[in-house]
């Protein structure tokens, strides 16, 4: 055997790992799993997975290469840790390894103890605070089997807790051992921002990776929140990339209907599972671009378009089923020519608004100023995109 040996080729785009983020040099998966579907609690709301097929999935995603896997404390009621940390380890490479997960990513703030009847007083197991996060992250390493978690996120924003307190205790969570890397969810960029600064100027740990909802039909992700991942070195974790699972074909509404599948019916719009005319004219604009790129199903245009917006972004992607999964992961052999994300965005057009009508997004000079000289500026980091396709 040489001394240094040439690795093979990966089958997929899966296993051609990438550094998380500028202050995250760990190597991931481009994709990252979602385990809010791993679990049988909410059944009724994402539909039923068994522990079998929860398994099945898990292993589809990691034999592809896959080492990225999000969780959180309340998912399934524990049931989605549970499975990821006990079967995951028994399942590949014994009960020391990663299991599933090279990188564990786990959430905390919401109340895992919702349907606890021995929990009476469940106020404090919820919430920004240190008590909570505390509480939180004993449970989950426990559920997980493990001493230590990799990404460690403030789930979302309570307006409650100081950024002070937060940042305090999570840092003081990095320096015991228990967490590696921190990240935010939901949270307003001026929040991250301010509780970054903080953190810079106490010597503390900053948040590295910032996860929210962004999909093509709904863009105000790159308003304040991109721009600030940019400023700070963010990486960025988009969740309901194919918006909740309305951009789908036709065909494919068509046999729901008549199947009784359906889809999800769990979301902040209560708009339920059926398509709006915006998400139906949208479906047909990627099912259309997904043929002129040689992928099977759209799906995989809607998680190339967010991946071609800017570096660092890792999908969180969910789904119930092998294939869905297989469909996914053939989004990182696409590439999008300029005009076909136009074509994208012009069917629900988005405004920045105010300031940036003013003042631009930094790309350009802001018009008033644009009088005096012709300038060049640099321009912002370019994401990586695929070279070929695989198998």
């Amino acid at each position: 055997m040489p001394f240094y040996d040439t690795p093979d080729q990966p089958t997929t785009g899966l296993a051609r790992y990438r550094i998380l983020s500028k202050h995250a040099s760990v190597h991931v998966s481009p994709l990252c799993l979602g385990a809010m579907s791993i679990g049988n609690a909410w059944g009724a709301q994402l539909g039923a997975m068994t522990k079998e097929s929860s398994i099945t999935l898990l292993d589809a995603f990691f034999n592809a290469g896959g080492n990225f896997v999000d969780t959180a404390n309340n998912y399934h009621e524990g049931d989605s840790e549970r499975i990821l940390g006990v079967d995951g380890r028994a399942r590949h490479q014994g009960p020391d390894s990663a299991g599933y997960q090279d990188l564990e990513c786990l959430q905390y703030t919401n109340n895992y103890h919702l349907a606890n009847p021995d929990i009476k007083h469940k106020i404090n197991y919820q919430g920004n605070s240190a008590k909570s996060m505390r509480l939180s992250l004993e449970q989950s390493l426990k559920n997980l089997r493990t001493n230590y978690i990799d990404l460690f996120y403030v789930h979302m924003w309570d307006y409650e807790t100081s950024i002070e307190e937060v940042m305090d205790n999570l840092h003081n969570l990095v320096v015991a051992g228990k967490v590696i890397y921190l990240g935010v969810s939901d949270t307003p960029a001026w929040v991250v921002a301010q509780a970054n600064q903080y953190a810079r100027s106490h010597g503390k740990t900053v948040f590295s990776v910032y996860q929210g909802g962004w999909n093509v039909m709904d863009r105000a992700f790159e308003r304040e929140i991109i721009p600030m991942a940019r400023e700070w070195g963010m990486a960025l974790a988009p969740w309901g990339v194919l918006a909740g699972g309305k951009l789908r074909s036709d065909e494919e509404e068509e046999r729901r209907e008549k199947s009784g599948e359906k889809g999800r019916d769990f979301g902040f719009d209560k708009s339920g599972w059926k398509r709006s005319e915006q998400a139906r004219d949208m479906s047909r604009a990627l099912e259309k671009i997904a043929k002129e790129v040689g992928v099977k199903n759209l799906t995989a245009v809607a998680i190339a378009y967010v991946m071609h917006k800017a570096p660092y972004v890792f999908p969180i992607i969910g789904g119930r089923k092998v294939e869905q999964l297989q469909d996914n992961i053939e989004a990182l052999k696409v590439r999008l020519t300029t005009d076909q994300i136009k074509t994208l965005e012009g069917i629900i057009p988005f405004k920045h608004g105010f300031p940036y009508t003013i003042i631009n997004d930094g790309s350009q000079p802001p018009f008033p100023l644009a009088s005096a000289a012709v300038t060049e500026r640099i321009p912002f980091p370019s994401p990586i995109l695929p070279e070929g396709n695989f198998a």
